[in-house]
This record gives C-alpha cells, sequence and structure tokens, in this order.
C-alpha cells in the first residue's frame, strides 16, 4: 500500500548496517497512505543524536542540527528534507508545553506518545529480514479508513501534555477532511481553557494552517463548538450574537462562514490567507455596533469601521505580520463601500477613490465584496452581481484612459517646493493632498492647469 521513496530505502540501509532500527513516521506514513506523498520525510530511529550525525555525513548534501536538543536532526538528500529523531519517552511539567527530554528504547513507546493515532503508525525500513514491517499498535490504519481523528492515550492525558494538540485537531479537521472522536471533542470542550499555555505564535502558526486547509468552515465550527475560538479568535463565537440587518433566518456568524466557503471558490492562484480571514472577520464589527432602529430593524451602523480596528487589534495579539494585519484590516474597512454605489450612480471620480483606496488589494476586494452576498432572494442576488459587474467594467473603461492603478497628483512634492519656493515639511503633504484630490474629482489635468490650481490653492492657505 506504501510507495517508499528510494531515499529512505538508501537512508534505511546505512542504519541497518550500523546496527539501527530506522521508521518512516507519523505524517510522512499517514499521507503516503492517502496518496499525498511529498518531499519531506519524518523518521524516529533508537539511534542517538551523535550516531545520527555519523550516519548522515558524508551522505546527506546538507546537516543541520537546530532540533537537536529535542533530539531531532535535519538533512536534505536532492529533492527530499529529512528530520531524523531518536525514539522519545518524554515527560510534560503540564505547567507549559516544553517537554523534558527523555529518550525512549522502543517504537511502540514513541507511538503512544503522538498527537493522534493517523500520525502514530510507522514502517520500518530496511529491517534485519529485508522485510519492512508495518507498525501500528493504536489502530490508525483503522481510524484513517473511517477519518477518525483519535488520540493514542486519554485524550485528557494528550492535551494536558501538550495543550496545542487541541488546536491542532481542529487543523487537520480542516485539512485532512476527518472529525474527531466523541472523546476527543469532550476533552477539547473541558480543556479549551489550557490553550492559554501556548505561545501566541504556535497558536497562530496552527491557526493560519487551518485557514488555509480544505475545509476550513468545518474547523472554526468545532472551535466555537468546543469553546476553543474563545481562546483564539474570541470575535468570531461573539458574532452568534448579531442577527443581521435583513433581519433573515441565518446569524452573522453564519453569514461569515458562508461568505469565507464562497472567497475559497473565487480563488484562482491557491489559498490566500488574507482573503480568508478577511471573509471570516469582515464582520465582526457588529456585534459593538447592533441597535434596534425605531421601526424595529436591527442596524450595524459603521461596522466596517469599528470591525477593521478590532480585526488590527486581534491580529496584532496573535503576532501576525505587520503587512497582514494592514492588508485584511484594510479589505475589512472597505468591504461596504460598493453598496453605495446603486444602479451605477457613483462618478468617475469615486470610481477612481474605491481603486486607490483599495490599492494592490483590489481584486481580493472584488471577491470579497461578490463572497459577500448570501441572500436567498435569487432576485436581489443577481442585481448585486450584476451592479458590481458594471462598477467592474467601469474601472475597466477608466483603466483604459488612464493608468488608474498608480494615480498621482499631477506635480510631485518637488515640483511643488519648486513652485511655491518651499522646504521639505508639512505643506508640501497637505498642497500633494490637494492635487491628488483634484486628480480623483477631475482625472488628469494639464500642466499649466496643474500649476494654476497648486497657486490657488497657496493664496487661499497664504503659503
Amino acid at each position: 500500500m506504501l510507495a517508499i521513496p528510494a531515499v529512505a530505502d538508501e537512508i534505511g540501509e546505512r542504519f541497518r548496517a550500523a546496527g539501527h532500527q530506522l521508521y518512516l513516521v507519523g505524517g510522512s506514513v499517514r499521507d503516503a497512505l492517502l496518496g499525498r506523498g511529498g518531499e519531506d520525510l519524518d523518521f524516529t530511529t533508537d539511534a542517538r543524536p551523535p550516531q545520527i550525525a555519523a550516519l548522515l555525513a558524508g551522505w546527506a548534501d546538507t546537516i543541520w542540527d537546530t532540533g537537536i536538543e529535542f533530539g531531532t536532526l535535519g538533512a536534505r538528500r536532492g529533492d527530499h528534507v529529512l528530520e531524523i529523531t531518536t525514539f522519545r519517552a518524554d515527560a510534560y511539567d503540564r505547567v507549559g508545553r516544553n517537554p523534558v527530554v527523555r529518550f525512549g528504547d522502543s517504537i511502540d513507546g514513541d507511538l503512544v506518545r503522538r498527537d493522534f493515532t493517523v500520525n502514530a503508525m510507522a514502517v520500518e525500513v530496511h529491517a534485519p529480514n529485508g522485510d519492512r514491517r508495518f507498525v501500528d499498535p493504536h489502530g490508525g490504519l483503522a481510524a484513517l479508513a473511517a477519518g477518525t481523528l483519535d488520540t493514542p492515550a486519554t485524550p485528557q492525558e494528550s492535551f494536558a501534555d501538550d495543550p496545542l494538540r487541541m488546536l491542532r485537531c481542529a487543523r487537520f479537521v480542516s485539512q485532512l477532511g476527518f472529525a474527531p472522536a466523541p472523546r476527543v471533542v469532550e476533552a477539547m470542550t473541558e480543556m479549551a481553557a489550557q490553550l492559554a499555555r501556548i505561545t501566541k505564535e504556535r497558536v497562530q502558526a496552527e491557526f493560519s494552517k487551518l485557514i488555509l486547509g480544505a475545509h476550513p468552515r468545518r474547523a472554526i465550527e468545532l472551535m466555537v463548538d468546543t469553546e476553543l475560538a474563545e481562546q483564539v479568535v474570541p470575535e468570531v463565537p461573539a458574532m452568534r450574537l448579531a442577527i443581521d440587518e435583513h433581519m433573515q433566518h441565518k446569524d452573522v456568524y453564519t453569514h461569515s462562514l458562508v461568505v469565507l466557503e464562497q472567497a475559497i471558490e473565487r480563488e484562482d492562484d491557491g489559498p490566500d490567507l488574507v482573503l480568508r480571514l478577511a471573509a471570516l472577520l469582515h464582520d465582526i464589527g457588529k456585534p459593538d455596533t447592533r441597535r434596534k432602529e425605531p421601526d424595529g430593524r436591527v442596524s450595524f451602523h459603521h461596522h466596517e469601521v469599528v470591525g477593521a480596528k478590532m480585526v488590527r487589534r486581534r491580529l496584532r495579539e496573535m503576532r501576525y505580520p505587520k503587512v497582514v494585519v494592514d492588508e485584511v484590516a484594510q479589505l475589512v474597512f472597505l468591504h461596504l463601500r460598493f453598496h453605495g454605489y446603486g444602479n451605477g450612480e457613483w462618478t468617475d471620480s469615486a470610481v477612481r477613490r474605491y481603486v486607490t483606496d483599495a490599492g494592490p488589494l483590489l481584486e481580493r476586494l472584488h471577491r470579497l465584496v461578490r463572497s459577500d452576498s448570501t441572500t436567498r432572494n435569487r432576485r436581489r442576488a443577481a442585481a448585486l452581481q450584476r451592479s458590481y459587474d458594471s462598477l467592474e467594467d467601469r474601472i475597466t473603461a477608466l483603466r483604459a484612459q488612464e493608468e488608474l492603478d498608480a494615480i498621482r497628483p499631477d506635480l510631485d512634492g518637488n515640483a511643488i517646493m519648486e513652485l511655491l519656493g518651499l522646504p521639505p515639511g508639512p505643506l508640501v503633504g497637505k498642497a500633494y493632498k490637494h492635487l491628488l484630490s483634484l486628480r480623483m474629482d477631475r482625472g488628469p489635468l494639464a500642466h499649466d492647469e496643474a500649476v494654476a490650481e497648486l497657486r490657488t490653492w497657496a493664496s487661499e492657505n497664504g503659503v
């Protein structure tokens, strides 16, 4: 059933000749059984780190020892990246998540400490009798066939050792489409608060992998149902309290999950972290802006402004890079702008501002806005899509007339300083913004016209 790469046979023979066991293990076995084999391979062995290093020397193209304190050495051989770890029998203090590293002596002892049974399978590479031995003491193959996530030990014991495994469970739900066993869900619900022991950087890394998976909605729903989301993105479960402005059957939480799925359908170049985060979080400002109007309707005025601020705060706390924070927040801030377009009432100036404010995020904004239509009213949905088609056609037409994506004032900062005799400073910036506003409203100006407008502005402002 398993296609073992030739590089595994090569390194297996070196270990066998030196009297050591070597097993392909964990995700490498799981993915091979799923037909998802890759270039990265994980091994475990009875050899200690110095012995592993000696066996890799002269065979691997590159060796690195950044994980040697945990018994792991990495190597590259051709296109393959290998990680080889000594059998582990760790103990955890259950305060942080760092184990007290203790090497083990058996493959069974190593497998029982792994996170899930589908990751607790191993294949002995070049056993002494020449056969490959499949090791599955915890029913990982059956769990794989059933699409079930369960733990080798009890879930309580496993998650107490490493609470990050709860979030990893949700990540595997997203990536593999599997379902957690009932006892795993129960333990996650009981122990969700223990995720606070994990560093924000590690939580963010797992959450990003989850969002980029094939089934992120399932994973988010699991996180919300087990209250794990309260530890990671509490604004998401908070959306369950807000009914949308059309008083429809769905709440804002469900609506946001549908928008996420529809945004994924519009991706054309692989998973897009920024787009997916914006789709999930675009309405998180609604609970804080929910108001009941005199006519009985519910409104969420300026929820895009509040939501953008909330997004910045949450993503910063999760330690996302600044560029991700800025881009997601800007998409959330802009996602309602289109609804002022109506049936095409925007002037060319308004269209230019829309494009300029979106900047390099314009294509993502297109996808987010189109995905934000989740109404079951087919006539309304079709009208919204036609209206956005019209806006995109307007943008295309304007692009044909001018460099819409790089709109700048007709005079740059150097020209402003020269014409007005100004040194660098705030006044130059104010003049620049004035000319940019004119450019938005009237399109490109002739040079003499731009100079005249600049001098008029300077006179009116005492410059």
